[in-house]
This record gives structure tokens, C-alpha cells and sequence, in this order.
């Protein structure tokens, strides 16, 4: 099973394209996601959505499309037909780690034609004309996501995805380079890590790392939203510290030489979808500048590395992990091991 994902700004011909390519690869489906955008005013409150300017920002949109897209896929089995803007790569990261983590692949296809073909489509695109203002509206909206459309092909976008310039090509021919493309194997499936959903609750270790500042190291992994430590879920029959080594080794090319120290056990309570355990943190002390400037760039696992002061930490951490390490630092103070409960000592 796997997605032809088609990116590409506003007005690049991706819904048109889409249609023809399912006609070109066999037993190929089109899935397009603006239908859960659609939706979601049926699903939240009025409040709630006019707090954001765009539904993508919405996390409850990508784990719709997550979910759907793989419910289809489960359901009529071959290859889903994706059109879909992608801007933000914190985002593509998500949705393609979340399709990765149910074993499905994702071909990433990019289509770009010249800006001024881009602007030209824009100024001719039918609106429906029942919307108020509808037309205005619509290509303003496409227009405005030019300038960060540029920005992601500088950044990240065009050495993610596989390029067409379909600035002189019907959708038709378009499709059919697409086509010839994935047949070939010229577009791969994304490289990303694939990680598993929990069924149950699960045991996880996660390792502090200090700089000669005693700044600590914080990871943005791929594969979910959100800043982390390094560590990760411990295997069946693994010892949570080495499985804490594992993962700092796995992750940052760092091989510790000693066991860690625990200093924090947390009980996650289950938040649905999620189902919650036990987080253990372990002091992996301090790297010498040397050992820091080992450190792997950024890969498959890894979006982006930083050492940050507590203070800072704050600023990037969801709440219950940020207290998670603001208790994990003072047990490192006392020399003690402290034992909470969703990120609250207990006793």
C-alpha cells in the first residue's frame, strides 16, 4: 500500500492531475483532503476554528487525514492519490511519519511550474459562485501562499520531493510523467522513520545530555510533533537504560560509555488516542565539545538538534514533558531519583 503524495502551491494543477493519475496506475484511488477541511466545521465549535487562520494548523485535520487515508487504504488496498499543498515541513513530517508508522509508504511528487504560469492559473481559476466574494477570496488565498511556498522550496521542499515543471504540460501529460516516474522508481518512498503506534501502554526511556555548559540537549524528531530528549520506547525484554543508549546511539551517533542514572520515573496517564505508561529519564552526563561536534545533522530521524538552558526548554516542550525535565534536573541537583505522576512528584 502507498500515497502518491502531489504538492505543490496553490493553482500548481495538483486536483487536476490527481484525476488523471488514477486513471494511469492501476487500482488507484483519489483521496483529497480539502473534504476534511470541509468537514470540521461540522465537527468543532465556530470559536474554535476562527482561532486559526488555515485548518492545516489544526492537529485534529492531520490525524483525520492520517487516519483516513489509511482506513481507504485498508479498505481497497493499491495506491491513494493524494492532492495536497504541504508548506510547513513540521507537518509533512507528521502526516508521513503517521502513514509510515501503519507501514504505509509515501511517494512525495512536487509539482512546479514557473511563478508567472503559477499567477496566470490563479487569475483564471473558476470559483464556485455561490461563494460571497468567492472570487476575490479564492485567489487572494492563493496568491498570499506564494511568497511561504517560496520559502519551502529554498528550505526543504525541493529536495524532498520529486520535481515537475509542469508549466507547459496538460494535466494529462503531467499525470503521465507521474506515472512514468513512480513506475520507474525514479520517485522513492520518503525516507522516514517508521514507528509503530502503541497498542498498549508502553515503557519509554529518555536520556539528558549536558553540554560543558550544562545546557541540555533537546531533539525535534521526524516521525511526531514536537520537541523531545533522546530516547524512545524500550523493546520487549530490553533493560530501559540500555534502551536508552540504543536510542541516543540511534539518533545522535553518541555511544555512551557508562550506564545513565536514572533520576526520573513518570506515569503518563492514557490520553486518548494515545494509551499513556511509564517514562523513565536518565542522566547521560556531560559531552566534552568534541563528543557535542559528533553529533549526526539532521536525517531520517531527526528534523533539527539543540542545547538549550531550562529557561529555553520551556519554549520548546509540551507542558507535562517540560515538567518532566524541570523535576529530572533537580533529582540531577540532589543526587536523588524522584517518582510523578503525569510530570507531578507524588510523595
Amino acid at each position: 500500500m502507498t500515497v502518491v503524495w502531489i504538492n505543490g502551491a496553490f493553482g500548481a494543477g495538483k486536483t487536476t492531475t490527481a484525476r488523471e493519475l488514477i486513471e494511469l496506475i492501476p487500482n488507484s484511488t483519489l483521496f483529497d483532503p480539502e473534504i476534511i477541511g470541509g468537514a470540521l466545521p461540522y465537527l468543532l465549535p465556530p470559536k474554535h476554528l476562527a482561532e486559526v487562520g488555515d485548518y492545516q494548523d489544526l492537529p485534529i485535520w492531520r490525524r483525520l487525514v492520517i487516519d483516513t487515508a489509511a482506513a481507504m487504504l485498508a479498505e481497497l488496498g493499491g495506491t491513494l492519490v493524494v492532492p495536497m499543498t504541504l508548506l510547513r515541513q513540521e507537518y509533512r513530517d507528521e502526516i508521513f511519519g503517521g502513514l509510515a508508522a501503519r507501514r504505509i509508504g509515501v511517494r512525495h511528487v512536487l509539482l512546479a511550474p514557473a511563478e508567472t504560469i503559477l499567477r496566470e492559473r490563479i487569475a483564471n481559476r473558476e470559483v464556485p459562485p455561490d461563494l460571497p466574494d468567492g472570487d476575490m477570496r479564492v485567489r487572494q488565498w492563493a496568491y498570499d501562499h506564494i511568497e511561504p511556498y517560496r520559502t519551502a522550496l529554498a528550505s526543504w521542499l525541493t529536495a524532498d520531493a520529486h520535481p515537475i515543471d509542469n508549466s507547459a504540460l496538460t494535466p494529462y501529460r503531467t499525470a503521465a510523467r507521474i506515472a512514468e516516474a513512480v513506475s520507474a522508481g525514479t520517485v522513492p518512498v520518503c525516507d522516514i522513520v517508521q514507528t509503530p503506534e502503541p497498542t498498549a501502554e508502553t515503557l519509554a526511556a529518555g536520556v539528558l545530555l549536558f553540554d560543558e555548559r550544562d545546557r541540555v540537549l533537546l531533539v525535534d524528531p521526524t516521525y511526531k510533533a514536537g520537541w523531545e530528549f533522546p530516547g524512545g520506547v524500550v523493546e520487549p525484554g530490553e533493560a530501559p537504560a540500555r534502551a536508552g543508549v540504543r536510542e541516543v546511539a540511534e539518533e545522535t551517533g553518541i555511544h555512551l560509555d557508562d550506564m545513565p542514572r536514572l533520576l526520573v520515573v513518570d506515569w503518563e496517564r492514557p490520553a486518548p488516542p494515545g494509551y499513556g505508561g511509564m517514562r523513565l529519564i536518565f542522566d547521560g552526563g556531560r559531552l566534552h565539545s568534541a563528543e557535542a561536534g559528533r553529533l549526526l545533522l539532521p536525517g531520517p530521524e531527526l528534523r533539527e538538534w539543540r542545547f538549550v538552558t531550562e529557561e529555553e526548554a520551556a519554549d520548546l516542550l509540551p507542558p507535562v514533558r517540560y515538567e518532566r525535565l524541570r523535576w529530572a534536573l533537580r533529582a540531577r541537583e540532589r543526587g536523588a531519583v524522584l517518582y510523578l505522576e503525569a510530570g507531578t512528584p507524588i510523595g
